[in-house]
């Protein structure tokens, strides 16, 4: 019950010998072994325990005749063995040796030769023993046993010798690992990427690197005892570093070349530590947008899987998710692939080394990263606008790429989706794909236009070529001013270098990690039914953060009345990966207890909260009409509203004419009074308008960004109030 037991190989269950040889007990170990790693269990001790029980002949064998048959005699002495117990502890052997998975050091390369290392260490066990320890047999009785014994030191690997074994085995409790990803190997080897306390004056601080451990060869072997591991196993902490953890390494074997091992397991501790950071604070999100025909999904699919295009959609369809996507080559989902550099600026290959053809797993690619870029795969066609504008408000997105055709001009769609971004404020790189077989006349006419587009007063951006990496370092910084274009080409590969270099240049923009003292808040982006698990829902931690377990109680809502749901938030992911801790910043997913009839009321645009849940149907905000096409919006003017993740149709209320440039938006138009139906918002105009849902109340709160769309966007805004709050959660 405590997690500790002992494991009795060759013994009866009634307590009796059952006198097999080293190798058959040995063989039984390595078996144990293996189901115990498989149980999230270690093994902390194994005892090989020899001459417990010994051979010897009878009396009657020396008096055998000289002149019998060598047959004859082997037969009289096979007749004649007789068992002895041993009466006293001088000649019992007690050797421990080093389970099967704790041996030597953590070699450099993949898990696949960490597993090779580990059957390799297997064979050096059947051959030789470990902490050899001398023991003398009776002379006589070996000179007339004639059984070809090896006495001496160490343990006695004949057949005819009698071994039992005794294995220690901790179980790993898994709800108190560390949340970090450590592979099996490490848990298996005593936890040593726990920094130990004589290691931090040795330790480089040097946090900033890839996911990829790697190991110096130490010359001595490390040693674990049973209370290092016991200890150190069950009370890591979420930081890597915690009191309990330290002394798991033992100063005097801990020496490497000229150094002592400190250094490298802090290193690799820092690596493993990291991948919670990098999926937060060094994680760039860009949303990718353009015109149907630019080439979205493909460049997002070559940058991916780091394999060219072959010009007929293989890029594309190793990316899109519905059957219809692929036959028709639309984009209608917006979907999001991580895009993994190591700290040098070298991107993660997305395809498996060995097995070419199969694409890595985003939790295989955030392990090996040391900074991502999400990109957000968003629908260009008009048809699907509106996905594509719920995309880009609830994405959080730091950038954008805008794609264009370089053999056409750009479209009214890359007006629309270039306005969109600006309304938002998030900067935008121009990305012109297809280029490899452009006339030379049709890429001037494409540019021509854009830049036209870009030079407009109600976008003012200055387009700047990226032509080598100096370029780059040159727009970085100034991207609120500057839009780079690069030309690239999925077949020939052509820019594809210099965008991975930008990408890994760009700063994080939306600093999340500065609202973690805030209020846990997660915005509930897509909704699942798993089995065995039960409900799950995806999205993204906006703000605060939750460490998940059965009494981590939270609020889901709000539902159509308004009202929360009490449940429990039981287990989390962030990339695949299994966790208990998430923080803002991350996209994540959690699985809730929830009833069938509760189960039913969850929809996309709800909030997870951990306290004072609140919803309403009222709000006030400070909008700005967009120019452009006419729009006239009065009183009871009904538009679909985007806030966040939330979406639904509002009405205009009240509306109240303001004239003050606090947003940085061009003033407003005189109010027209003399209208029937009081004030009149036409293009540029600005105003205090009270909104009402339609449908059911929502979670907002001021300081959120709004837009509101009647078929196109019309206008944006922040959020300055709610009134009042509807209701309380139960």
């Amino acid at each position: 019950g405590l997690g500790y037991c002992i494991y009795y190989i060759g013994v009866e269950d009634d307590g009796c010998h059952s006198l097999l040889d080293y190798n058959t007990v040995q063989e039984s170990s390595f078996i144990l072994e293996y189901i115990a790693r498989s149980l999230n269990c270690v093994v902390i001790q194994k005892v090989m325990i020899q001459n417990e029980v010994r051979r010897r002949l009878a009396s009657s064998s020396s008096s055998s005749s000289p002149s019998s048959s060598p047959s004859e005699s082997d037969k009289n002495k096979d007749d004649h063995l007789n068992l002895d117990i041993e009466s006293t502890n001088n000649d019992i052997i007690c050797i421990d040796e080093d389970p099967l998975f704790t041996e030597g050091t953590v070699p450099n390369g993949t898990e696949e030769e960490e597993e090779e290392d580990v059957y390799k260490s297997r064979d050096i066990h059947m051959d030789e023993g470990k902490e050899e320890k001398s023991s003398e047999y009776d002379s006589n009785n070996t000179s007339g046993s004639g059984l070809g014994l090896e006495l001496g030191l160490g343990l006695v690997k004949d057949s005819k010798v009698f071994t039992r074994c005794e294995i220690h085995i901790r179980r790993v409790e898994t709800h108190l690992l560390d949340t970090k990803p450590i592979s099996l190997m490490d848990v298996a080897r005593g936890g040593k990427p726990i920094v130990s306390s004589s290691c931090d004056s040795h330790c480089d601080g040097d946090g900033d690197s890839n996911g990829v451990v790697e190991n110096e060869k130490t010359n001595g072997s490390t040693s674990t005892d049973v209370e290092a591991v016991t200890g150190g196993m069950s009370n890591m902490q979420i930081n890597g570093a915690g009191e309990e953890g330290k002394g798991n390494l033992k100063p005097d074997t801990a020496k490497s070349n000229g150094d002592t091992i400190g250094g490298e397991e802090s290193k690799s501790n820092t690596e493993k530590s990291s991948i919670g950071e990098t999926l937060s604070a060094r994680n760039i999100r860009v949303a990718v947008v353009g015109n149907v025909d630019a080439g979205k999904s493909t460049l997002i699919g070559t940058l991916t899987t780091s394999c060219l295009d072959d010009g007929r959609g293989r890029s594309r369809t190793t990316i899109m998710k519905h059957r219809h996507e692929i036959e028709s080559g639309r984009t209608s989902t917006a979907t999001t692939h991580l895009m993994g550099f190591r700290h040098t600026g070298e991107p993660i290959a997305g395809r498996d080394s060995i097995r070419t053809n199969k694409r890595k797993s985003e939790d295989e690619i955030a392990r090996e990263s040391y900074r991502i870029v999400t990109l957000m795969d968003l629908a260009g066609h008009e048809k699907y606008l509106k996905t594509t504008i719920h995309g880009v408000s609830s994405g959080m997105a730091d950038y954008s790429m805008i794609l264009v055709n370089s053999r056409h001009p750009p479209t009214h769609m890359t007006q629309h989706h270039l306005n969109l971004c600006c309304s938002f404020g998030i900067p935008t790189i121009i990305v012109f794909t297809k280029t490899d077989g452009c006339p030379e006349h049709a890429m001037k006419t494409s540019k021509d236009e854009l830049f036209k587009l870009l030079r407009a007063p109600d976008v003012g951006r200055r387009p700047f070529a990226i032509r080598k990496e100096a370029d780059i370092a040159t727009c970085i910084g100034k991207l609120n001013s500057l839009a780079p274009v690069i030309d690239t080409s999925c077949v020939t590969g052509d820019g594809l270098n210099l965008l991975r270099k930008l990408l890994f240049s760009l700063p994080k923009r939306r600093r999340h990690e500065k609202k973690v003292n805030r209020a846990f808040e997660f915005l509930v982006e897509d909704i699942f039914n798993v089995p065995g698990v039960g409900a799950v829902v995806s999205g993204f931690v906006n703000a605060g953060e939750l460490t998940v377990g059965s009494h981590c109680n939270v609020y889901v809502g709000p539902t159509d009345d308004g009202s929360f749901i009490k449940t429990v938030a039981k287990s989390a992911h962030i990339a695949r990966i299994n966790t208990a801790h998430v923080t803002s910043g991350q996209s994540a997913c959690l699985a809730f207890a929830l009833k069938k009839e509760d189960r039913l009321k969850l929809r996309r645009g709800m909030v997870v909260l951990k306290e004072s849940p609140s919803s309403t149907r009222h709000f006030d905000a400070e909008i700005c009409v967009l120019k452009g096409e006419g729009t006239t919006i009065r009183q009871s003017y009904q538009a679909y509203v985007h806030i966040l993740n939330v979406r639904q149709s509002a009405f205009a209320r009240n509306i109240e004419i303001v004239n003050t440039n606090a947003l940085g938006l061009p003033p407003s138009h005189a109010a027209h009074n003399d209208d029937d139906d009081g004030i009149v918002l036409r293009p540029g105009s600005r105003a205090k308008v009270r909104f009402e849902f339609a449908q059911r109340p929502e979670y907002i709160r001021p300081g959120m960004r709004m837009l509101f769309r009647d078929g196109r966007v019309r206008g944006v805004g922040i959020i300055t109030g709610i009134v009042p709050p509807l209701q309380k959660a139960n």
